[in-house]
């Protein structure tokens, strides 16, 4: 799978629920989406086109349908996502967004104790060069 991630928020929901159930059918995805999303099958079937054309997906013909399972597990694409919001950001500014991101999140104590312990371990750097346009940063 090309290391280049580019999924839709639609896609994402499509990517939950196959992770959710390990394989899903264009009729359970209808089932679980079609109802809280208001989407209607054909929305769904163009969406798993698009992540099938993507490879993100996979699809294998059972019958008179479709099995898709993912080709990319959800960490690994949360990984890739992360990655590539913070390669978007100033340099400078990742601390701040990464504070953002725990004040806006729920998180249960499990959570809080890996962070402390990924924070324990991290060592500060004196400074961190920005990574903008020269002279037209405000960082």
């Amino acid at each position: 799978m090309d290391k280049e991630l580019n999924i839709t928020d639609a896609e994402w929901r499509i990517m939950r629920v196959i992770w959710t159930l390990d394989t899903a059918t264009s009729r359970e995805l209808t089932n679980v989406l079609g109802e809280s999303m208001d989407w209607k099958p054909a929305t769904i079937k163009t969406l798993l086109r698009r992540l099938t054309d993507k490879k993100i997906i996979e699809a294998h013909k059972d019958g008179n349908k479709f099995i898709y399972t993912a080709n990319i597990a959800e960490n690994e694409t949360i990984d890739l996502a992360s990655q590539k919001f913070f390669n978007q950001v100033c340099a400078r500014k990742v601390g701040s967004a990464i504070t953002n991101l725990i004040d806006e999140s729920e998180l249960t104590q499990d959570d809080i104790d890996k962070i402390q312990s990924a924070l324990n371990k991290k060592v500060p750097v004196e400074d961190i060069e920005c990574n903008c346009i020269p002279g037209k940063c405000d960082c």
